[in-house]
Formats: structure tokens, sequence, C-alpha cells
């Protein structure tokens, strides 16, 4: 009987990687942990293609490849947010968010 690869914890960690991109990109965390998951996962199982199910490798790259994406995404941002941070300062930052939220609370 072949084993199958569960992508499963590898996608409730790029969505929860991606949830946590509005924190200032810090989802990089997540995201980089269930893209270390599924490269090691893929890994032994290309080491031993034969005790693994084809269609459960099919779905781990494809698992792999939302966590690459949501990983890029979260570095971007993070890269971003420190720009931001380091031209205009965290103090005017705060303060143009506090006036956006101020203004989505009147509309």
């Amino acid at each position: 009987m072949k084993q199958k690869l569960n992508p499963t914890i590898v996608y409730v960690l790029a969505i929860l990687g991606l949830l946590c991109c509005c924190i200032g990109g810090l989802g990089f965390i997540l995201a980089g942990i269930a893209f270390f998951i599924a490269q090691s996962k893929l890994k032994d199982a290309k080491l031993n293609p034969e005790n693994y199910d084809l269609a459960s490798i099919k779905s781990m790259n494809t698992a792999k490849t939302v966590a690459l994406v949501i990983l890029i995404i979260n570095i971007l941002y993070l890269v971003m947010t420190i720009y931001r941070i380091s031209t205009v300062g965290f103090d005017e930052l705060m303060r143009q968010s506090q006036e956006m939220m101020e203004q989505m609370q009147n509309q």
C-alpha cells in the first residue's frame, strides 16, 4: 500500500500566513514553515517514489506552489513596510492609519 502525502497542514499554514500578511508582512513565518514542510515531504517522496501515491505527490506540489506564492507576497509586503517606516517614520505611519480608520467610520 502506497503512502499518501497530506497537504492539509501546508494549506492551513499558508492561508494563515496570507491572513497575517496585513500585520506588516509577518505571515512570511507561517508561509515559510508551510513551504519548508512541503519541500521536505516532497524530497522524501522523490527519494522513494514507489512508496508514495502519485496523486498525493501532485497535490503536495500544488500546496508547495501556494505556500511559495504566499511567502513571496508576505516578503514583498514586509519589505514595503520596512521601507515605509524608514522613509516616513513609524509615528507618521500610525497617524495616517488612524486618519484612514476615522474616514471609514464616518462614511
